[in-house]
């Protein structure tokens, strides 16, 4: 972690500053009243020192404020940083989360088709009572949901990048964009290579449920991946970070984060709504998505806050594998 000491501000007491103006308000009362060169003292002349002996004690007065609040409650040092990033670990996760992603994508997206026996087979009375009431919807207007769903996570994922109004966050914009973008990596590896994901599940969407639908929305391959949302893991991933640094940042706040962990949880709820009623997902599948995206969201930033110096990252060769070796060594 980066540190340096800060210099404390010079302190003006009260009373310094009151005798200040008491010693100058006698002598310029004193000069005041001196006469003209012809033995008098004119009204104007009276007026305008008196007006002058005014202004001194008024600018007196505004500096004595500001110099006792500035030491009651001095700057945050501007060397404080949450955060530790490791740019050759954090950079590699990237690199190799990005190509990972782009094979799973291709891999969940490759399922054989839904059977005509198999629709035939579905039971609504089978599904539980949390889910059934995503086989109850109107399934006219889906396309404009899906579009919704998409346009809203959008939305969410662009929505850190609030953070950069904070001075404080803006100076560590480059470690704050990888923490993030590490993190939406793993999201989405978990998604689409954890035994939770599409690749080991197979639950059917909602839409097979609807056979007044055509073949060509309740048959494809990617009907199999219902279970879980990762529109929704993904939106949750974004918000939920965005509350753990703005915390982290300013621990002042104490528990009031509590509140901001809970409107965390509202962009991902909004875009699984619109995903359930897309009939893309039943209620469940975008639970488990808010759970993973919210455990990634806090978990990767914390994980941050721990100096890596004992993290390595380098290949390794073997002859079933070549890939990329992480290693901790306390």
């Amino acid at each position: 972690m980066r540190s340096s000491s800060a210099i404390a501000p010079p302190h003006v007491s009260r009373a310094e500053i009151a005798e200040i103006i008491e010693t100058l308000s006698a002598e310029l009362e004193e000069h005041a009243g001196e006469p003209r060169g012809d033995g008098t003292t004119s009204n104007r002349d009276r007026i305008m020192r008196r007006c002058n002996i005014a202004t001194v004690l008024f600018a007196l007065a505004a500096v004595a404020g500001p110099v006792r609040l500035h030491a009651q409650a001095p700057e945050r040092d501007s060397s404080f940083h949450p955060y530790h990033v490791n740019y050759w670990v954090t950079g590699g996760i990237i690199g190799v989360g990005a190509v990972t992603n782009y094979l799973g994508v291709a891999h969940i997206g490759s399922k054989a088709a839904v059977s005509t026996a198999e629709l035939q087979a579905l039971d609504k009375n089978l599904v539980n009572s949390f889910d059934r009431w995503a086989l109850n919807l109107n399934p006219t207007n889906l396309d404009a949901f899906k579009d919704w769903s998409n346009k809203t996570l959008t939305a969410t994922v662009l929505l850190p990048g609030v953070l950069l109004l904070d001075k404080q966050i803006r100076r560590d914009w480059l470690d704050m964009l990888l923490i993030y973008m590490e993190s939406i990596s793993i999201t989405n590896n978990i998604y689409e290579w954890s035994f939770l994901g599409p690749s080991f599940q197979n639950k059917l969407r909602p839409v097979a449920y609807y056979p007044q639908l055509p073949a060509s929305r309740t048959q494809i391959g990617t009907v199999r991946n219902s279970f879980y949302s990762g529109h929704t893991a993904s939106a949750a991933t974004a918000t939920f970070l965005m509350a753990k640094m703005y915390s982290d940042y300013h621990p002042e706040i104490g528990d009031t984060k509590y509140l901001l962990y809970a409107a965390a949880a509202v962009p991902p709820l909004v875009v699984g709504y619109l995903r359930v009623r897309a009939l893309e997902h039943f209620p469940s599948d975008v639970m488990v998505g808010l759970g993973v995206g919210a455990f990634v969201g806090i978990l990767i930033p914390e994980l941050h806050r721990v100096e890596s110096k004992g993290v390595t990252l380098g290949l390794y060769s073997a002859p079933e594998s070549t890939g990329l070796a992480l290693s901790w060594r306390p």
